[in-house]
């Protein structure tokens, strides 16, 4: 994998003859990245923060087709999505897996009704179903989940969906873009358009650690920032009109005494509407998440306390074991870049489709919006269709439906606490047999060593105690508290390799303090 000096270099020796720069290293971005860099299109993807800093590495970390989009009745949203699912679990085995959801039934039409609406749902993967849905007996549900709660208790639907790893899938995608000869470098900003005849011509970028700026030209440029997509846009024409809408969805992360089972929980229609999910995640239990309306798009956005008593609420009322403030180790937070409805939607987020789009400014500037992370290939392909028509590109063929994603592995072992490595765990391995120490523990609770801190600076584009915490491990979303008193040890781990001194380090751990702060419930 190359170095991030030598991608840099990249920058430099190929600054004015790029085929495609992509503005955002989230979900839509890398799906876009990698559609256009196997295309054989000389691909550059710029990030201003870290890979997948914002809203890709805060979702529910499912990988499926939207039972709620099916019923209401959103057939080709729910179509594209189950196959990209199947997709998915073909590619990346290594982070994406098979996991049974049971709806619990309180009231006798409950069984009957999803029942029949899940073996629609099962119909619909054709042949990339995940498992045949079916009906459940009180006693056979209590089985798998001994929490559910138990008062009028009717049984429970099963059915199947996918679950992977958000920020280790954008990391494993910014490696595969790379092994394709493309460039992709986080904390590059972008500041400015170049333009020639009225039409964007390349990008002037910003390398947030050395101050150093770049003048790259390109034939066409992808705007794939998610909720920040109206800040570029309006870069270009200030008149232009806001086309996202965010939405913030919250989860909040819980010991795993309140699910006890490798089943998820699925509530199909909370008070406001929403599905809710409780599913088991390493070793913890995730539980969301909302829908609300926000007028302004943030990097790191707070849950309400409204939320997380709705969140808190409604979990008590399915659960034996109702948790509160208190038993919440991570409560984060995301920001939906849907697409902002031209009519009025009466601040229902949950009834704006969750389809992305394409836009084309006069200027040539696209941008996508909306999506899913299921739906990332999917988007990635079409967007590309688009630039390469717009910039005279040769036409080449998809490959990315049957491209293996970096780290590809079959038959891993998810109860090993690096099976999300995939191909590269054995890498970590020799590591540690090379030099013992870095087998040593930095959280035994989290499964967490040392060695992984070093692969991640060496491997992964790591730059900082949070790029390691929050997203090459999942520290910061597992358990807050237990990150912040990982941070000074993974500071000095950094420090040594990245040839920093005692001062960054003590900045660092300051920084990723405050950080947590929002991730904890006071």
């Amino acid at each position: 994998m190359k170095t991030r000096e030598e991608l840099v270099s990249k920058i430099k020796s190929e600054n004015n003859d790029w085929d495609v720069i992509v503005i955002g290293g989230g979900a839509s971005g890398l799906g876009a990245a990698l559609e256009a860099a196997t295309r054989g299109y000389k691909t550059l993807l710029l990030e201003q923060y870290d890979f997948t800093k914002g809203t890709s590495s805060r979702s529910t970390k499912l990988v499926h087709g939207g039972v709620r989009y099916l019923a209401q009745g959103d057939i080709a949203l729910v179509l594209d999505a189950l196959k990209e699912r199947g997709l998915l679990l073909k590619n990346a085995p290594h982070l994406v897996k098979n996991i049974s959801f049971l709806i619990p039934s309180y009231k006798w039409w409950y069984k009957p009704f999803y029942t029949i609406g899940l073996t629609i749902y099962d119909m619909l993967s054709r042949g990339l179903r995940f498992g045949r849905s079916m009906p459940f007996s009180r006693d056979e549900t209590i089985e798998k989940i001994p929490t559910v709660k138990k008062k009028n208790l009717r049984g429970s639907i099963k059915y199947h969906d996918g679950q992977f790893d958000d920020a280790r899938l954008g990391i494993n995608l910014v490696q595969t873009i790379i092994e394709n000869d493309g460039v992709a470098m986080n904390y590059i900003k972008v500041e400015d358009f170049l333009k020639e005849d009225e039409k964007i011509s390349g990008v002037i970028a910003i390398d947030q650690e050395t101050g150093e700026e770049f003048i790259i030209k390109a034939k066409v440029v992808l705007n794939a920032t998610g909720v920040f997509v109206d800040k570029l846009i309006q870069k270009d024409n200030p008149k232009a009109r806001h086309i996202v809408k965010p939405s913030q969805g919250v989860h909040l992360v819980i010991d795993k005494k309140f699910l006890q089972s490798d089943y998820a929980l699925m509530i199909p229609k909370t008070n406001d509407g929403r599905v809710l999910f409780a599913v088991p995640w390493h070793n913890k239990v995730i539980v969301g998440t909302t829908d609300i309306p926000k007028d302004k798009a943030i990097i790191e956005p707070k849950a309400t306390d409204e939320e997380v008593d709705f969140i808190l609420e409604t979990a008590g009322r399915f659960l034996e074991y109702k948790p509160t403030r208190a038993d919440v180790k991570s409560v984060y937070a995301g920001l939906r870049p849907l697409a902002a409805p031209k009519t009025d939607s009466n601040g229902k987020t949950k009834e704006i489709s969750r389809k992305h789009k394409v836009v084309v400014s006069k200027t040539n500037l696209v941008s996508i919006i909306g999506g899913k992370w299921t739906t990332y290939r999917e988007m990635g392909e079409d967007v590309v269709n688009k630039l390469a028509s717009i910039a005279k590109l040769s036409k080449v063929k998809s490959v990315t439906e049957n491209l293996h994603i970096y780290g590809y592995k079959q038959n891993v072992d998810f109860n090993n606490y690096l099976y999300f490595y995939g191909a590269d765990k054995k890498e970590i391995e020799i590591l540690i047999s090379n030099n013992p120490e870095l087998g040593d523990w930095i959280s035994k609770d989290l499964k967490i060593n040392k060695a992984q801190v070093v692969w991640a600076v060496r491997n992964e584009y790591a730059r900082n105690i949070e790029d390691v915490l929050a997203r090459r491990t999942r520290a910061l979303f597992l358990d807050a508290k237990e990150s912040m008193r990982m941070a000074p040890t993974v500071a000095k781990i950094m420090a040594n390799e990245l040839g920093y001194n005692k001062e960054w380090e003590t900045h660092q751990v300051q920084k990723f303090k405050e950080l947590t702060q929002g991730y904890i419930l006071n």
